[in-house]
């Protein structure tokens, strides 16, 4: 099972190393990752998602708090969350094509960045399944390049 967490850490160089260090040392697999600066310019949160049982998850929690870097680890997974992920897809057209794929992007909720005479690039953003879905769709066409960043998520507001 897929679990996401969200880790406050320290904003300082090497603090990346030393997270993705503790896993590779206990051969656990990041799917994704995604790092930024939060509101408090000295704090990053990592978005990790990991596969792994709730004994894996426990023992990866553990070991995360053990290092002096990380102020707080969260499981998102067991929280109403908003996630989502970004993909910039360069997809082949023809002029026969063309118009098909502008529906296709619309439908999508996507947009083009940037467009050649023989390919669109287009910028999708969504949940897994929605990314998965388009590129899907757009492999029938012709993907030329992608790229996807990792989920990132924020947990809802109480209402």
């Amino acid at each position: 099972m897929l679990h996401t967490l969200a880790v406050l850490v320290e904003n300082n160089p090497g603090v990346l190393a030393r997270i993705s260090g503790l896993f590779a040392r206990r051969a656990y697999n990041i799917f994704s990752l995604a790092v930024c600066q939060t509101e408090n310019p000295s704090l990053s949160v990592m978005t990790i998602v990991v596969e792994g049982d709730s004994q894996v998850i426990e023992q990866v929690t553990k070991q995360l708090h053990k290092l002096v870097v990380v102020h707080k680890v969260t499981n998102l997974s067991n929280e109403a969350v908003v996630d989502r992920e970004l993909a910039l897809v360069r997809v082949k057209v023809k002029t026969e094509t063309r118009l098909e794929v502008l529906q296709t992007v619309d439908i999508f909720r996507g947009r083009v960045v940037d467009m050649g005479r023989s390919n669109l690039t287009i910028e999708l953003t969504g949940d897994k399944e929605k990314i998965d879905a388009f590129i899907k769709t757009m492999r029938t066409y012709g993907i030329l390049e992608l790229v996807r960043t990792g989920k990132i998520a924020i947990a809802r507001s109480d209402t």
